[in-house]
């Protein structure tokens, strides 16, 4: 890891890898893929006296959705190859809660709103709200400007792309220093 410092001496206990895949469809929709897996270093006994040898997954899962070129999504599936608990599976039901929602502006509550708590998976919902960057990168239609004047929507949102920094200087020099409008509270607008 090209970090400066050398780590500690220390002993690898728990691994987690996160993939995703973006696949643009012949009927122009668009396929964003997830997988994670999670595993120990050391056996390990879950619940129910159920035995996990290291390196064998404790959670195994996907997630495919099916977004049109706004980024809002069509189809959801969901499947959970190796969980903790027999019961998990049940949790990739409300995923169909998704379908409607858009990835855009708004999609961590459409999160919360439709998956949080005893509804949903804690480990799909990190899976499905880290979904969404993957594919604004893949939907390039997102990056453009429209017809409205507004910046594109990934502008303001990281350091790489501040308006007044280089980046925006350089790709979209119409939007350098751009300022969104300050909304008047009614009070201050009457005087």
């Amino acid at each position: 890891m090209p970090l400066i410092h050398p780590p500690a001496n220390r002993k690898l206990v728990n691994m987690r890898d996160v993939r995703f895949r973006c696949y643009a469809r012949e009927d122009d929709l668009w396929d964003v893929e997830a997988e994670l897996i999670d595993l120990k270093t050391y056996d390990i006994t879950l619940h129910g006296n159920r035995h996990v040898p290291a390196g064998t997954p404790i959670h195994h899962m996907w997630i495919r959705l099916t977004v049109n070129s706004s980024l809002v999504v069509q189809a959801v599936e969901a499947a959970m190859d190796d969980h903790p608990l027999a019961h998990c599976p049940e949790a990739t039901r409300s995923m169909q809660r998704m379908v409607g929602c858009s990835m855009t502006r708004g999609w961590r509550k459409a999160i919360n709103e439709n998956l949080g708590g005893v509804e949903g998976c804690t480990h799909m919902r990190e899976l499905i709200f880290n979904m969404a960057t993957p594919a604004f990168h893949s939907v390039l239609n997102q990056f453009s400007t429209g017809d409205d004047g507004l910046p594109p929507r990934h502008l303001g949102q990281c350091h790489g792309w501040d308006f007044n920094g280089p980046g925006v200087a350089e790709h979209y020099p119409e939007f350098a220093g751009w300022q969104p409008l300050v909304k008047l509270d009614k009070a201050k607008a009457r005087n």
